[in-house]
Order: C-alpha cells, then structure tokens, then sequence
C-alpha cells in the first residue's frame, strides 16, 4: 500500500468525536495520525492500519 506523509486517509470506524478521517504525520513500522475533527493523535501499527482503511483521499 503506497502511503506518504501528508495523505488523509478515511477509516472504516470512526474516531469517538465523529470524524473518520486522519491525516498521516509518520511512517516506518508504526504509523502516527492525527484525527482531523478533534486533533487526537494515535500511533498504530502497520498491519492494523492497512487492514482498517477504506480510502486514500
């Protein structure tokens, strides 16, 4: 899966604050984002992220 830094991504659940769409700030073997509605910031491993996005906008 080609992602870069920069890219929002839209997951398939949605962040509690009601928002699905996060924007990727790190990538290596952990991905950082940050919810684009509240500004919330979760590290998450590669291979549940992969299997949890829906579209790369």
């Amino acid at each position: 899966m080609d992602i870069q830094v920069g890219n929002i991504l839209k997951l398939k659940k949605p962040h509690p604050c009601g928002s699905s769409e996060w924007e990727v700030l790190r990538i290596g073997a952990d991905f950082r984002l940050k919810c684009r509605g509240c500004g919330h910031q979760i590290m998450i491993a590669r291979p549940d992220l992969e299997k949890n996005i829906k579209k790369i906008l």
